[in-house]
């Protein structure tokens, strides 16, 4: 790869951004509106919560406990684990959105008219969720102490269950604290899959490629110089929209850096090979532009961004592994507010691995076709 047509390359694209008036200022303008705008401006049933039980006392009564939530069709028993010392890697994978501990002694304490506390830790991670989650927990301990009153034939001072709620990671339960990390990857890709699906079209448009061809660049050193530079924008405005959240709206960042960095590479390797692919397919600009806008709505829509997953129908979830969105933000989000690693979110990085070395394999190898054609 001769490293002087390369830099050329990457300066005729830096050229053309530079002379477009009104697409340069939109490029580094809407990652900070957006985030101002999600920042500032923040009715869906969230269901089937995966939740995990520690059940200290193995009683009647602690069953019952425990079959109030997982009958309530807001609560899905995922996992039993021994002990809470085995509940922060399953709420740290994103295995448990919610815990349920039931302290030792709590049947007998109940039988001698005493109040007994409950543990419920929510993952504030999804702040929206874990805030309808604590008022969904906060209904059912409230249906079962009902019962035990009418058991007891008491209308008030009797036997009951004092459910102490904890939010894990947000305690505040700050939606922005889930928005800003959401908004990373979701500008990163908006922004990337715009410029990239306008640049082998707009060079188709003006005559430009065939102009390329003929010159004693190759396919590789095109493709590498046309995809630089706006690694590099995309770059920058990922760092301005960590610095707004990080100090604007004091959003806390508790992982590693090395986790955020190659939960966003693979995003942008993504990114890249969508916004690549509709540059290829399409024959105008326009179609290009409509392309973008039928892929980014459902995105936004079925990632998790904006509603939750777990409101969404049994039928629809399935088709939420398929958007590489909903793993990025998995990452961001447990990245920043958990301190999640690399080893916690394996099974966002494997999907994320697949998206990328598929879409922008495709994308490369359909780039390398079309130019030999």
């Amino acid at each position: 790869m001769n490293l002087r047509r390369l830099r050329l390359i990457i300066w005729k694209e830096l050229l053309q951004l530079r002379r477009d008036r009104l697409l340069l200022p939109l490029i580094f303008l809407m990652p900070v509106m957006y985030v101002i705008m999600f920042g500032y401006v923040v009715g869906s049933d969230v269901r089937n919560l995966p939740t995990a039980v520690v059940d200290n006392d193995r009683t009647a009564t602690s069953q019952r406990i425990v079959d109030a939530f997982s009958s309530s069709g807001y609560f899905v028993i995922a996992a039993r684990p021994a002990g809470e010392a085995s509940l922060q890697p399953l709420v740290d994978g994103g295995h448990a959105r919610v815990a349920i501990i039931v302290e030792k002694g709590t049947e007998a304490a109940l039988a001698r008219g005493e109040m007994v506390p409950l543990g419920v830790i929510v993952d504030g991670a999804d702040s929206k969720t874990a805030s309808v989650a604590s008022g969904y927990a906060a209904e059912i301990v409230a249906a079962f102490n009902q019962e035990l009153l009418e058991k007891a034939g008491r209308a008030s001072g009797g036997p009951s269950i004092d459910a102490r709620v904890r939010v894990m990671f947000n305690p505040s339960l700050k939606s922005v604290n889930a928005m800003v990390p959401g908004l990373v990857a979701s500008i990163l890709m908006l922004s990337i899959m715009v410029i990239m699906s306008q640049a082998v079209v707009r060079e188709r448009a003006r005559g430009t490629l065939e102009q390329m061809m003929v010159t004693p660049i190759t396919r590789a050193e095109y493709l590498t110089g046309k995809v630089l530079p706006y690694v590099v924008i995309a770059s920058i405005q990922m760092t301005f929209v960590v610095l707004l959240g990080l100090f604007w709206f004091h959003v806390p960042f508790n992982g590693s850096v090395w986790t955020v960095a190659a939960g966003l590479i693979l995003f942008t390797l993504t990114s890249i090979g969508m916004g690549l692919l509709i540059s290829l397919v399409s024959r105008t600009q326009q179609q290009a532009q409509q392309t973008v806008m039928f892929i980014l709505i459902p995105t936004m829509v079925l990632s998790g961004f904006i509603f939750p997953i777990e409101s969404m129908p049994a039928t629809v979830v399935p088709l939420t592994y398929l958007i590489p969105l909903r793993y990025a933000l998995v990452v961001l989000r447990s990245a920043f507010l958990k301190g999640s690693t690399i080893a916690d979110l394996w099974p966002q990085f494997v999907g994320m691995v697949v998206f990328a070395v598929g879409i922008f394999g495709l994308a490369v190898a359909r780039f390398q076709k079309r130019l030999a054609e």
